[in-house]
């Protein structure tokens, strides 16, 4: 039993430094949490159901997620391949377009969830 708990708390050391690693070198990293910030604190100031949150957060999860596959794959194929090498530019790339598409599925959700509330919060503000 105590294997295990050292090892957990191994484990959760080393994610953390891969958290840090990341949040430390990525510049879009950094873009992302700035934008999740702003979108919870709308999300409060709107008052969105449960259910809505729970899918703001679980499609915020999702960018991060893609985001740090992405580091991982870039840092493994710099690794791999140090010299320029077109399969290389394809995992690079190939990697970049999942934060893409995490990214612009992300800006729909939260059209759709917050746009229809902050349109009324708006209007409501407006005195219309």
């Amino acid at each position: 039993m105590w294997n295990f708990i050292v090892s957990r708390y191994y484990s959760f050391g080393h994610a953390f430094r891969g958290l840090w690693y990341v949040l430390r070198t990525q510049r879009n990293a950094w873009i992302h949490t700035v934008i999740a910030i702003l979108i919870f604190i709308l999300s409060a100031w709107l008052k969105i159901s449960r259910q809505e949150l729970a899918i703001i957060i679980l499609t915020a999860a999702i960018v991060f997620a893609a985001e740090f596959i992405n580091t991982a794959i870039e840092a493994v194929v710099d690794l791999a391949s140090p010299e320029k090498h077109p399969l290389a530019k394809v995992g690079k790339d190939v990697g970049a377009a999942a934060v893409l598409i995490s990214a612009l599925a992300a800006i729909l959700i939260g059209l759709l969830i917050l746009g229809p509330p902050l349109y009324s919060k708006v209007l409501l503000l407006l005195g219309k």
